[in-house]
């Protein structure tokens, strides 16, 4: 036991640190629950209790980043949370396995977007506008794929932030955070009053997640500008690639 916990500890940590530099977190805790005996679903809803205080740790790195985007924050909360609504429900109604199919895609498809965006930008009519129905679309979209799968959600919210969001990509980074652990944070209240959760792995994660998020976000301030979006885009084109093998494989 002492063996496992050791196991679930060391993938939270890593799990926290992934989210605050780019995402793809439950790329490591997930398959780690999996190996150790959980059923998928059981690991799926465990991972997101779990991995709720990584959000937390990651924030208080930002928080002074944060501070200066509250408006903004509260505009996009309101349909991210609708989505993590909509995706907890069909998590809980239906399964995984056409979900499963078109993750890859979308999360390839939102790497290529972040990494031609500097290109993208002149030739999109929305682009740049915080405001437009479709970055909010998008947002509520995130929110509902948070709930119901999880894996590197960070990366699909970040790629909307930069094609809509015209800041810098730091202060973006701090509000991919908190605007995906929000989600996640109400996915897990769900989850916790009505599916299968492991408690002793999740309370677990809790801590180590929250210990990793707040080093990753010590690092990712260091990182400039465009190798932060360049390393962003490259770890979700990779987790793309882990997600394919696992659904098509």
């Amino acid at each position: 036991m002492l063996l496992e916990l050791t196991a679930v500890a060391a993938a939270g940590v890593a799990a926290g640190a992934a989210n605050s530099i780019a995402g793809g977190g439950a790329l490591i805790t997930f398959p780690t629950m999996v190996a150790l005996g959980l059923p998928p679903l059981t690991a799926n809803v465990t991972n997101t209790v779990g991995i709720v205080p990584a959000s937390v740790g990651g924030a208080l790195g930002y928080s002074d980043l944060l501070r200066e985007q509250g408006a903004r924050f509260t505009r996009l909360l309101v349909p991210l949370l609708l989505g993590a609504v909509a995706g907890s429900a069909a998590l809980l109604l239906t399964s995984n396995e056409a979900f499963e199919a078109i993750v890859p895609a979308l999360i390839a498809g939102s790497c290529l977007l972040l990494l031609f965006q500097p290109r993208l930008v002149p030739h999109i009519a929305h682009a740049g506008n915080e405001r437009s129905p479709y970055l909010l679309a998008g947002i509520a979209f995130c929110g509902a794929y948070q709930a119901y799968f999880g894996s590197a959600v960070s990366i699909l919210v970040f790629a909307l932030l930069a094609l809509f969001v015209a800041d810098t990509l730091q202060h973006l980074n701090a509000l991919k955070i908190v605007l995906a652990g929000s989600s996640n944070l109400l996915a897990a209240l769900i989850f916790a009053v009505l599916a299968p959760v492991h408690w002793r792995y999740a309370l677990t994660i809790m801590v180590s997640s929250f210990l990793g998020g707040r080093a990753g976000a010590h690092y990712a301030r260091r990182i400039p500008a465009e190798p932060l979006r360049i390393s962003i885009a490259v770890i979700g084109l990779v987790v793309a690639a882990v997600l394919a093998v696992r659904a098509f494989g």
